[in-house]
């Protein structure tokens, strides 16, 4: 993965904060090779509006909390599909239609999937 250390820290980060508010599907992609700007896409999934607004809401806390500066945030009125621009990571928090819909995966399929951690550790509420 060509992406940065500080582009690691930011997904374990936003995963960590999408996994507590019930985010699920989740996908990093390394996007670095075709968007210099960029090295990670995060996918996530919420089940319904208000999920979506939550999840997108606790990964930008949880992300400016540790001193990283958003650069955009698109869609949080509709929270459909929240954009939260982060410079070198660039989130994106589907409710499940959109993301079918939309299908960023099909899209970005030559990109590298990059571990995502936080997915590994995490444990499943009761």
């Amino acid at each position: 993965m060509q992406s940065s250390a500080t582009a690691t820290e930011m997904l374990r980060l936003a995963s960590e904060a999408a996994i507590a508010k019930g985010g699920e599907d989740l996908v990093a992609l390394d996007v670095s090779e075709p968007l210099p700007l960029v090295d990670v896409f995060l996918l996530v999934t919420g089940n319904s509006e208000r999920n979506v607004a939550a999840i997108a809401d606790e990964i930008e806390d949880r992300l400016i909390e540790s001193g990283h500066k958003r650069v955009r945030r698109e869609g949080r009125a509709e929270a459909r599909w929240v954009l939260l621009d982060f410079g070198d990571l660039v989130v994106h928090v589907f409710h499940e239609e959109e993301r079918t819909y939309y299908g960023l995966e099909r899209l970005w399929k030559d990109c590298p999937v990059v571990p995502i951690a936080a997915v590994e550790t995490a444990t499943v509420p009761e």
